[in-house]
């Protein structure tokens, strides 16, 4: 067992299982001292992932890939804590049960460079599906705040400029929790919208949405 924590070739897994011990103890000594990491951890997500939703963020093409990648495994959804403690566990773990396991039938350990990456994707879908049971336990905050495409289907009225097509125009736009949001509008079709017009949301676009005339 000693050789197994202590070997070359495991010396990442006992990292991040140590990793794993010291993120624990540190929380446990912030939350004596009435605080804790979860918060400051948090900030460094990307707002697009925050569990509070925007509704005016915008991302480009390759933002968005990365987002998706990191969405995909829940990061955002549970305390950027709790998944780094799932993720230190899965892959610290992951990677002696493998080991051990060559081990017993060949009486070495498979090298570090080849067994660190292949334990990693070996690790992914494990996050992911531990993250996704973790989100529907840990109880969510209540919030009013919604996502962009959710407008879609809403009427606005255009406040500011006028709307032509690569030429939007700010309008206000009441969401279904009586909030007010503030968003650039263009037509669909050639056509214009002047300040006072009501419109409706047909399409989500890179800085607004597409609108017709209601």
């Amino acid at each position: 067992m000693w050789e197994l924590l202590t070997h070359p070739s495991n010396i990442i897994f006992s990292i991040s299982l140590c990793l794993l011990f010291l993120l624990g103890t540190l929380e446990i000594i912030l939350m004596i001292f009435g605080g804790g990491s979860q918060g400051f951890l948090d900030q460094f997500l990307p707002e697009e992932l925050s569990t509070s939703k925007d509704v005016d963020v915008h991302i480009d093409g390759e933002a968005n890939l990365f987002n998706l990648i990191l969405d995909w495994l829940y990061i955002g959804r549970i305390p950027l804590l709790v998944w780094f403690i799932v993720f230190l566990t899965g892959y610290g773990l992951t990677g002696f049960i493998v080991q051990s396991i060559f081990h017993q039938f060949t009486q070495h350990f498979i090298n570090v460079w080849i067994i660190s990456p292949t334990c990693l994707v070996l690790t992914m879908p494990i996050v992911r599906y531990s993250s996704m049971i973790i989100s529907k336990i840990l109880p969510q905050d209540e919030t009013t705040a919604i996502y962009s495409h959710e407008l879609i289907g809403r009427s606005a009225t255009i406040i500011l400029g006028k709307a032509q097509i690569n030429s939007p125009a700010e309008a206000k736009v009441i969401d279904q929790h009586s909030q007010t949001h503030y968003v650039l509008v263009e037509p669909e079709s050639d056509e214009t919208f002047n300040q006072g017009e009501t419109v409706l949301l047909t399409e989500k676009t890179t800085l607004g949405f597409k609108a017709i005339k209601s």
